[in-house]
């Protein structure tokens, strides 16, 4: 029998990630490579994590990521988007309950996109804001 594959689509910054959630032991690839090998930083893992950690779900199933785009910090906030939202999925049976997925990632915020983005650089700036140091004389 086919496994049930839940899906879910993060984006942030510049990045985007593609989430698929399988029932399993936790295992997590983004890339085709094990997440510990792929993100350099160990607050990225966390960060990626933590939607599967307030569900409890870590060790229950498997995730299988693709992510293009950014940096690693976009990466990770991107991935996190898709896992919550593929958790939604995995739920849905569940939504009327007071315990349900979407309560607890809505009120952790973990549900809400952050749209922030690098403002453009302005004509007679240095960067978008930081302007030439300013001489009287």
């Amino acid at each position: 029998m086919k496994k049930k594959i839940f899906k879910g689509v993060g984006r942030r910054k510049q990045s985007i990630a593609q989430v698929a959630l399988t029932k399993g032991t936790g295992k997590i690839t983004v890339n085709g490579v094990d997440v510990r090998e792929f993100f350099p930083y160990e607050t990225n893992v966390l960060d990626l994590k933590q939607p599967l950690v307030l569900t409890q779900t870590a060790e229950s199933v498997n995730l299988d990521i693709k992510v293009s785009g950014g940096g690693f910090n976009g990466q990770a906030g991107a991935a996190r988007l898709g896992i919550a939202r593929a958790l939604l999925e995995y739920d849905s049976v569940n939504e009327d309950s007071e315990e349900s997925f979407r309560k607890l990632l809505k009120k952790a915020g973990f549900l809400t996109r952050d749209d922030r983005k690098k403002e453009r650089k302005k004509p007679g700036l240095k960067k978008a804001r930081k302007a030439p140091q300013f001489s009287k004389r």
